[in-house]
């Protein structure tokens, strides 16, 4: 099992479809596609598993700068994945462990918001839920996973940050 970076060109656009979380994102590359903007290696920002020929699971790994770091202290840069998928057919061989492991090996903290039914996953991966803040989260209840030396901002009644202990 070999996790590989996707270019963005038709072919992969095309297997994109075959995933359920497909959308707005993927619709915008195929655009930037017809209207010539985007070259088979432009810079993509998913990761994917073939099995053969077939690709039979994707995630999308954002790095997220410091400055916006709402999560994790000290605030340092990390990574936001999403649509981690992993075709019916191929679900419980590994495939989604696989692309969890490869994001963790950038040694950054992840964020993720996960699908509905999918907190045992993200629990057997290590990642732990945070304390809701309406401002941050928006709705979204994110799960974070924390590299060694890391952990999460508290917020005081006042609304600055605190260490948590």
């Amino acid at each position: 099992m070999t996790v590989k970076k996707l270019s963005i060109n038709y072919k992969t656009l095309e297997e994109f479809k075959q995933f359920r979380e497909y959308g707005i994102q993927e619709l915008s590359m195929l655009e930037d596609l017809q209207a010539n903007m985007i070259e088979n290696d432009s810079e993509s920002p998913f990761y994917g598993i073939y099995f053969g020929e077939k690709l039979v699971a994707r995630m999308s790994l954002y790095r997220v700068s410091k400055e916006l770091d709402k999560y994790f202290e000290p605030a340092q840069d990390y990574l936001e994945l999403w649509k981690l998928e992993v075709l019916s057919a191929y679900q419980r061989k590994g495939f989604g462990k696989e692309l969890v492991e490869f994001a963790k090996g950038f040694g950054l903290p992840i964020k993720t918001n996960p699908r509905v039914k999918s907190a045992d996953f993200w629990n057997r991966m290590g990642f732990t839920s945070v304390n809701y803040d309406v401002e941050r989260d928006l709705g979204e209840n994110p799960l974070v996973w924390y590299p060694k030396g890391v952990s999460a901002q508290e917020r005081t009644q006042s609304g600055t940050l605190d260490t948590a202990e």
